[in-house]
């Protein structure tokens, strides 16, 4: 393929995830590593580096606009971190030992799965609009885990509490090996521990989600990066596409209901799931 050409789509590729990752809280990766694994034959390995550098650009790009409209809760961004930032760090480290050890096509596999595993819980809450009966634990209460935000949509103040902390945090550790070993931010997971163990609304979710991805990208992408996995070509433009994509996002997310942004990611998710799975299975 021509390189002007392959840069061209690349672009388009990343504005089209940047607009699906800010809306979705899930960083723009999740859709940009499946296609230039699938789509371009690109390495997998450069693949996630790739990924890990257009959700920092996700990350810049909405993270002003968010907290502008009191949707990113920085102070409960900032408490989850200390258990992301370990597991990407983990999880950049096992990438690199793994592909070494020839085993690029079970990440393939494992990635899908990670992919298919936050549907179910989606489903289950897609007629939620607003949590309800949250009890925040002690840690919450000490640390006033709490804030308040206007809904455009609902036109109304909505004011919100975190509640089961604990939980959280051992699913965000998780979100961080996911992370680092897939190059895909972990907001699959950091949505599904903000809104479900938290009570977080999902706009709230999606939001403080797109500032966390940024930070825990950061820390699995030095790893990758020293071990040669960053290509400029490839990243470059991705990245400029996502920058643009997001910022489109930033200004559509606030005027969306919540059970409208559950379910803006989950047939991508879905789809892109599948065809991984079934690349990393060396069928057609």
């Amino acid at each position: 393929m021509d390189l002007l050409l392959f840069v061209v789509l690349v672009v388009l590729t990343g504005i089209i995830a940047g607009l699906v990752g800010s809306l979705s809280g899930l960083g723009g990766a999740v859709v940009v590593i499946p296609v230039l694994v699938i789509a371009f034959g690109v390495p997998f390995p450069v693949a996630a580096g790739t990924g890990l550098v257009t959700i920092l650009a996700t990350s810049s790009t909405t993270g002003a606009a968010y907290v502008r409209d009191r949707l990113s809760d920085l102070r409960i961004g900032m408490f989850l971190e200390i258990a992301t930032v370990p597991g990407a760090l983990l999880g950049a480290a096992a990438t690199v030992f793994l592909v070494h050890a020839n085993l690029t096509d079970a990440l393939l596999v494992a990635l899908g799965i990670v992919l298919l595993a936050i549907i179910p819980g989606s489903i289950a809450r897609r007629n939620i609009e607003l949590p309800a009966g949250v009890i925040p634990d002690a840690r919450a209460r000490r640390l006033h885990l709490a804030g308040s935000y206007h809904d455009v949509a609902l036109d109304r103040d909505v004011h919100y509490e975190a509640g089961e902390t604990s939980p959280a945090l051992g699913v965000m550790f998780g979100a961080g090996v996911v992370s680092g070993m897939f190059g895909i931010g972990g907001g699959v997971f950091k949505v599904l521990a903000l809104e479900r163990f938290l009570g977080l609304p999902m706009k709230v979710s999606t939001a403080t989600s797109n500032f966390m991805i940024g930070v825990t990208a950061a820390a699995g992408a030095g790893i990758l990066l020293a071990a040669g996995y960053v290509n400029p070509v490839v990243a470059a433009p991705a990245a400029i596409g996502t920058a643009c994509g997001a910022y489109l996002g930033s200004h559509v997310l606030p005027g969306l209901r919540n059970r409208t942004v559950r379910w803006l990611f989950l047939p991508v998710v879905a789809a892109l799931a599948i065809e991984v799975i079934l690349r990393g299975l060396g069928l057609p």
